[in-house]
């Protein structure tokens, strides 16, 4: 069994468990700083987009509940190490199939960079419109991080007795997190330094 095999049964009996999984050092380091370069560069020629709400006749630009800026991965037209990265993925979606019997079929994925001072509010990574969404998959690239960086991810639960928490994560780089799309609310706290990840769902559709 190799590390990613490891990594990915542990993400898989987390689901299983919880609903959700935090697995540090998920990629090698060097993976990681070439997942950075590729995404630094691409957002260096202009490629991203301010990100929005909704899909669409509903889609919609709203900085005042999220302003990050994104890149969508085209599965047909991968770089070569976006398709190590899409190996990846499916080879998580395989073993999440076979222990939790989701139905994942697809995947898809953008590149995610929040600009200082950035923000995404409180949200659902499914609702009416996208019901498809059943697992999110979060992957860090940042080459550091510290408390004071801001940008956590916080993800919140209910207790039985009906009593909401929350847990927060930095955004380290090479920290892998994932949560069943419609089960667990999230946001992203405000960061005080540019945050980059990739962001995907594992679909329930082609």
């Amino acid at each position: 069994m190799d590390d990613l095999e490891k990594s990915n049964d542990k993400v898989v009996q987390d689901l299983y468990d919880k609903g959700w999984s935090v697995v540090d050092n998920y990629i090698s380091e060097d993976f990681r700083t070439d997942m950075l370069r590729e995404q630094k560069e691409l957002l260096m020629h202009g490629q991203f987009r301010l990100a929005g709400i909704g899909s669409g006749e509903t889609f919609a630009i709203k900085p005042e509940i999220r302003s990050d800026k994104v890149l969508w991965m085209d599965e047909n037209l991968l770089t070569p190490i976006q398709e190590v990265y899409w190996d990846k993925m499916d080879r998580l979606k395989s073993a999440i199939n076979r222990r939790c019997f989701l139905g994942l079929k697809s995947y898809e994925a953008h590149f995610a960079m929040y600009p200082q001072g950035s923000f995404y509010s409180r949200h659902l990574d499914q609702f009416q419109t996208v019901q498809y969404r059943i697992v999110s998959v979060i992957l860090y690239l940042n080459d550091t991080w510290e408390e004071s960086d801001g940008g956590e991810l916080r993800m919140y639960f209910t207790r039985p007795d009906g009593i909401e928490e929350y847990q927060d994560f930095l955004p380290v780089g090479g920290r892998l997190v994932v949560f069943l799309s419609g089960e667990i609310p999230h946001e992203v706290l405000p960061t005080a330094k540019e945050r980059i990840s990739i962001t995907g769902w594992m679909k329930d559709r082609n």
